[in-house]
């Protein structure tokens, strides 16, 4: 089957949206009609010959008070699907009265399987059944849908003397021309496209740098893959086909299972369709979708592990009624996001409301295989404030740590600006597994794709370019060679982290006692009466009892007291209240670093140790900074005495007109 075949099938239902829907709908709505009878076309083609032994089942297990008949049903149809309805598409051609059309068409749809219904559901399909009656358009377009120039079917289209006239389209066909159909509808609302559907290639790139690494150590088995916001499901069966397409090559047979899960109704019955025409019924039925299956707060596959995710996450979305719904983040138990960690066994992995995209990371390095020998493979996509958003002991800056310090990060890929559809702002490629190699355990490689790109012709909303085949194959090969270059950087997972310190001062005030202990209440009562004064004397908050050590850096001051050395603390001004980000790499650590940084400034300063949080961000803007060269003083002058020449005369111009 070739691509000119597949556009002009995907040309012509083009056409019956502009010829049938034009005037009834705006055209960013046509997709509501034309997906799903796209669809109900496919499936009833591939129905028509088992139609009766279908019909015949369906008679024999009624009258056998059989109610579960789902799979006696498939059987017959040798489909993971069926329609027990007494109508095919054709016969509804012959209906005069647009009544008799419209209630038969619903009895038609109310005979597929549970599956079909689930998407037809998810498309709100019935809901546009009224308009196209009312406006006799149904019957137009079921007519167009039956045109002889358009066969659908996995069945060709003979000739009278038995030559071939049409080819069927098979599964792989058909669902090559959904595709297509779903990227024109998405390039058609392109303010909306992108929010739940990748670049493919953007995707064929992380399917690339998941599975390139390990394609030799592919073993013939089944593989589940997964995606927890699965939009129309594109990673997945990219994943999938990138999968076979090595194993086979390696002479290798294995079988996949594909398990999504799409919040969007829409998005979660074209992938659900996708799927059903690509004839893979059983990876349909593991799509779970619709409003109430938000990955976060309902969770459709708490119990499974997966080899290999891939996922284009939500960035910048709140997730506040998940929260809400969780238990509100002081009460949330799941343990998906409440993990055991560096001691901590309630280690919170919970992020601000406003932006829950590194939650679905969490979600899926929860689901990761510890038991087999490839373990999990995860790509992600994210935006950049993934990599620094949040402070230390914050939930954003939790998951880099817990990811980090259990040495799950391979790689993070920054893509060229202007990849998606909807957002022009800087994406990056998360490359995770719980099986690195060794010559890569305890490093993590940064990687600048930003400059291999191929600009596109036409802009795509705000898509305005593209990676090439090229493209894809240079940044993999940076990928898998894994040495320094002026686009790859290599670290030691601790060069991410940090350690967040707060940084004191002591309370000065006027016509104190310097050798006298104040309580708390005397404190804010001086403090109340404006007696605050750097130049005057600290105030002393405790005296520390005969035997304890000084410890000035850490706020405990040797003293003498009425004639006697005395260790005391003093009363914290919080206006000189300072943080350190103190790198855990930092030689001689946070002691070393505040007698070098601080004290020489500050004299007084100490640090509180119970204040001290550890944080980890990446910075790719410090890693890959390219300072401009400072311009020529030549240069400089060049241009001053261009601007002289320009402006020559003009202020006696200006002088001559106010005179």
């Amino acid at each position: 089957m070739d691509g000119a075949l597949h556009s002009k099938i995907a040309n012509f239902i083009w056409g019956i949206a502009d010829d049938v829907l034009r005037d009834l709908y705006v055209r960013g709505k046509y997709r509501d009609v034309i997906l799903p009878m796209t669809v109900l076309r496919r499936l009833d083609a591939v129905l028509e010959p088992s139609k009766d032994a279908v019909l015949d089942m369906k008679t024999t297990l009624d009258c056998a008070d059989i109610t579960n008949q789902d799979a006696a049903l498939r059987q017959a149809a040798g489909q993971p699907f069926y329609n027990t309805s007494p109508f095919t598409l054709r016969d509804l051609r012959s209906r005069h009265s647009q009544q008799k059309l419209r209630d038969d068409f619903i009895e038609y749809l109310d005979g597929f399987s549970g599956n079909v219904q689930d998407i037809l559901d998810n498309f709100e399909f019935r809901n546009q059944i009224p308009r196209l009656s009312k406006a006799d358009a149904l019957g137009t377009l079921i007519e167009k849908f039956l045109d002889p120039d358009l066969n659908l079917s996995p069945y060709p289209v003979r000739n009278s003397d038995g030559s071939e006239r049409q080819r069927g389209l098979d599964n792989h066909a058909m669902g090559t021309i959904f595709e297509e159909l779903i990227r024109r509808f998405n390039e058609e609302n392109n303010e909306e496209a992108g929010e739940h559907w990748t670049p493919r290639d953007a995707v064929r790139l992380m399917a690339n740098l998941i599975f390139l690494p390990i394609a030799d150590q592919i073993e013939s088995g089944t593989y589940l893959l997964y995606d927890g916001a699965c939009g129309t499901g594109g990673m997945l069966t990219v994943g999938e086909e990138t999968l076979k397409r090595l194993s086979s090559e390696r002479g290798k047979e294995v079988v996949t299972h594909l398990y999504g899960q799409e919040i969007n109704a829409e998005t979660y019955a074209i992938a659900k369709a996708d799927l059903l025409l690509k004839g893979e019924g059983e990876a349909a039925d593991n799509l779970v979708g619709g409003p109430e299956w938000s990955t976060l707060s309902n969770d459709a596959f708490p119990s499974r592990e997966f080899d290999f995710m891939l996922s284009n996450p939500p960035y910048g979305k709140s997730w506040k009624g998940d929260q809400e719904r969780m238990g509100g983040k002081s009460g949330m138990k799941d343990p998906r996001f409440i993990t055991e960690h560096a001691g901590d066994p309630e280690y919170s992995l919970v992020t601000r409301s406003s932006d829950g995209q590194m939650l679905f990371l969490a979600n899926m390095l929860s689901k990761m295989k510890h038991g087999t020998k490839l373990g999990s493979r995860i790509a992600e996509v994210h935006n950049g404030s993934s990599l620094f958003t949040g402070d230390a002991g914050q939930g954003e800056s939790n998951i880099r740590r817990w990811v980090i310090e259990n040495d799950w990060l391979e790689a993070i890929v920054a893509l060229p600006l202007n990849m998606f559809y909807n957002t022009g702002i800087a994406t990056y490629i998360w490359v995770l597994t719980n099986r690195k190699p060794e010559h890569r355990r305890g490093k993590v490689q940064l990687i600048d794709a930003t400059q291999w790109f191929k600009p596109m012709r036409k802009n795509l909303g705000k898509k305005n370019c593209e990676l090439s085949a090229d493209d894809i194959q240079t940044i993999c090969d940076v990928f898998l060679a894994f040495e320094e270059t002026e686009q790859s950087k290599i670290f030691p997972n601790e060069a991410f982290g940090y350690e967040k310190v707060t940084v004191e001062r002591p309370l000065r005030l006027r016509g104190i006692d310097p050798e006298h202990g104040y309580s708390a209440k005397e404190i804010k009562a001086m403090k109340a009466d404006g007696l605050v004064d750097e130049s005057a004397p600290p105030v002393i908050k405790k005296i520390h009892k005969r035997g304890v050590q000084p410890d000035p850096l850490r706020g405990r001051f040797e003293v003498t007291l009425y004639g006697k050395p005395c260790v005391v603390e003093y009363e914290t001004d919080s206006d000189l209240r300072d943080t350190e980000q103190v790198p855990l790499r930092e030689f001689g650590g946070v002691g070393l670093f505040i007698k070098r940084e601080v004290l020489p400034h500050a004299s007084d300063a100490w640090y509180d140790p119970s204040s001290v949080r550890i944080g980890y961000e990446i910075s790719f803007t410090r890693y890959f900074y390219k300072p401009q060269p400072l311009r020529s003083l030549d240069e400089i002058r060049a241009d001053i005495l261009a601007l002289e020449k320009e402006t020559e005369g003009l202020l006696g111009e200006i002088l001559r007109e106010r005179s």
